[in-house]
């Protein structure tokens, strides 16, 4: 299973239903994109939990006007086929409504992140 696929259907889900948080099974780097899409404005929180004696990651969702701010995602990179993106080929999503999520060496970084610091890396995913 991906767990980045669940994470963010996760997160596109009860952002619909209009949920107030989410959790999820704690990971670092699921912890890593947390913190890039609540430096980007698409989550309001994070923080890391125990439950039932499993480490969880609860996720404070954003809304706009009473409407979800994460209304769809695409994973780019699967298991099955790993995409990456050079420097050239990171454009912006949804004419900068979007947001695009790279996996490089300097750590996950928003695609706006990864032109300022001139790196490419894995395309993990589109959301908007």
């Amino acid at each position: 299973m991906d767990s980045i696929a669940n994470m963010l259907i996760v997160m596109k889900n009860g952002s619909m239903a209009e949920k107030e948080s989410v959790l999820l099974p704690y990971s670092k780097i699921k912890h890593a994109i947390a913190l890039c899409l609540k430096k980007e404005g698409y989550v309001n929180d994070i923080s890391k939990k125990v439950k039932k004696d499993q480490p969880v990651l609860e996720i404070k969702l954003v809304y706009v006007d009473r409407k979800p701010k994460i209304t769809e995602v695409e994973r780019i990179s699967k298991q099955s086929k790993r995409v990456y993106f050079g420097l050239k080929d990171i454009h912006t999503v949804r004419n900068g409504s979007g947001l695009l999520v790279l996996s490089t060496p300097k750590g996950i970084l928003s695609g706006k992140e990864a032109r300022k610091e001139q790196v490419g890396g894995e395309a993990l995913f589109r959301l908007w």
